[in-house]
């Protein structure tokens, strides 16, 4: 039972966070949430604060998870990058209670040195894979490229949480695939109707 109540105490706990806006929850609104006593959560976890680093470590396992099935289907350099950028925005990603959750995540690495590290892993990861494939592109421009993307991908996510209007996800890969045109000097990539130029 305990990966099952494991499983069940992050899933709680990203939906809780969700539902507060916030990392401002306590292991009793996760544990009811979950449908288990408070005392169980910590044994399972031992901290508040662990509980988040395991839920933090879910959501990147999933997006990981999408962007390798993305790069197993693109052959090129370009496929690749518009692999990245598309894994990033994908239905799953742009969950509202993910969305909150990686967002308070940010803050939360402010003061906690493990979902700092957390973080870290994830933004080197998305700058070495770009980086990857720029290289075989544009090799004196792939390390600009690449932060200029990664960059880009975590600018246009935070705007989804603002809860502009429209399909944030379908522009945001829109302007990052023009970007990339443009970057490349190939043919810009057409926004999307109703996008702004």
């Amino acid at each position: 039972m305990e990966p099952i109540r494991r499983a069940a105490l992050v899933s709680a706990t990203i939906h809780e966070i969700g539902a507060q806006g916030s990392m401002d929850v306590t292991v009793a609104q996760i544990a009811r949430r979950a449908g288990m006593s408070p005392g169980l959560a910590h044994h399972y976890f031992g901290s508040k604060e662990q509980i988040f680093a395991a839920s933090m470590r879910h959501i990147l396992t999933l997006y990981a998870a999408q962007v390798r099935g993305a790069l197993i289907m693109a052959p090129t350099p370009r496929a690749r990058i518009e692999a990245i950028i598309r894994a990033s925005f994908t239905a799953m990603s742009t969950r509202p209670e993910h969305i909150s959750a990686w967002l308070n995540f940010y803050v939360q690495a402010r003061k906690s040195p493990e979902t700092a590290r957390l973080l870290d892993i994830y933004h080197r990861r998305l700058q070495s894979n770009l980086h990857y494939a720029f290289a075989l592109l544009v090799p004196a421009r792939a390390d600009i490229l690449a932060r200029g993307v990664a960059a880009m991908i975590d600018g246009l996510y935070c705007r989804h949480a603002s809860g502009a209007a429209g399909d944030i996800s379908a522009q945001s890969i829109e302007t990052l695939l023009h970007y990339v045109a443009l970057a490349l000097d190939d043919k810009p990539h057409i926004p999307i109707q109703g996008a702004t130029a």
